[in-house]
């Protein structure tokens, strides 16, 4: 069984490139998108500190269906350029938003949220699987190394599903 270790004293660059090195780990040789997307919610939900969500929406039609997350239920379905997702799925560029009430078109599922970081998850031959979503209950909990760290992390999830 593999068991998520958070990582508190390590600086940020040493959190993420553990956590990288866990998560490939854990998806190494499977193939299953959703069994995949489930355990890696839960590596990051139990090893990152300060954040109160995270999870995939896919892409489906013209928009987001929620996948695995952890954290409290979410909104099922957003719309493609709508909300911090829809941005992120919509621009295919990484969305890092200090305070998510400052964001135009901000979708509350959860109404402590005070900041966000989405990922597009872009496969090989440029189609969009969807976006891999982490929100905060403090505000500016994101920076350009949790930028980087969770884009090198969604690395590892599209490698297992190339």
């Amino acid at each position: 069984m593999f068991e998520a270790t958070p990582i508190t004293t390590a600086s940020k660059c040493d959190l993420y490139r553990e956590l990288a090195s866990q998560a490939r780990s854990l998806l190494h040789g499977e193939t299953n998108l959703v069994a995949n997307a489930a355990n890696f919610s839960a590596l990051v939900f139990h090893a990152l500190p300060d954040i109160s969500w995270c999870g995939f929406y896919f892409a489906e039609g013209d928009g987001l269906v929620v996948g695995p997350f952890q954290g409290r239920p979410a909104c099922v379905r957003i719309a493609r350029g709508r909300g911090v997702c829809g941005a992120a799925a919509q621009l295919r560029q990484t969305q890092l938003v200090p305070d998510v009430a400052a964001f135009p078109g901000h979708i509350y599922c959860d109404g402590a949220a005070r900041s966000e970081i989405v990922v597009p998850l872009v496969r090989a031959d440029g189609t969009l699987l969807g976006v891999w979503d982490v929100d905060s209950h403090s505000l500016a909990r994101f920076e350009e190394e949790d930028r980087l760290g969770m884009e090198a992390l969604c690395a590892q999830f599209m490698h297992v599903q190339a």
